[in-house]
């Protein structure tokens, strides 16, 4: 990095550590409490044997976006909110080198527990948007773990 160069600050604190997204190159688009919008191409590497986008990488854009909606960009000393159950209903086939955005928003939060919709959808052929993915994701904050 040169000395002109700023290194920009991540979006989200759980990015810092965040491998498994560093590696399916998603990008944020927005953060904020109870929402998340983040893209991601459609590589290769990605596909399964039908040459489709394979269901475990949508369900891993979809869970990113879960992740970082329920849990406040800055981070929390005491607490992290995770996954307690979801639902997962894959409507359209994601095609190679499409850009695959998911877009999460929080639909209720009580107490501990939250519930959240996530969509994720590609550009068709025609340049309309189609819905490749619907994620309905249940929350629950719990105490941050210990260091080991």
């Amino acid at each position: 990095m040169s000395e002109t160069q700023v290194e920009k600050p991540l979006p989200h604190a759980i990015l810092e550590n965040d491998y498994a997204t560093q590696w399916m190159g998603i990008e944020v688009v927005e953060v904020c409490d109870g929402k998340a919008v983040i893209t991601m191409e459609l590589k290769q590497e990605m596909l399964n044997g039908f040459g489709i986008a394979h269901g475990g990488m949508i369900f891993a854009l979809a869970d990113t976006a879960f992740a970082l909606s329920c849990n406040p960009p800055e981070g929390s000393e005491d607490t992290i909110t995770v996954a307690s159950g979801v639902d997962i209903n894959f409507l359209k086939p994601g095609m190679p080198g499409r850009l695959l955005t998911a877009s999460a928003r929080r639909v209720s939060q009580q107490g501990r527990s939250g519930l959240y919709d996530i969509t994720v959808t590609q550009p068709g052929r025609d340049g309309a948007t189609e819905t490749v993915a619907e994620f309905r994701g249940r929350s629950r904050t719990v105490p941050k773990p210990k260091s080991r």
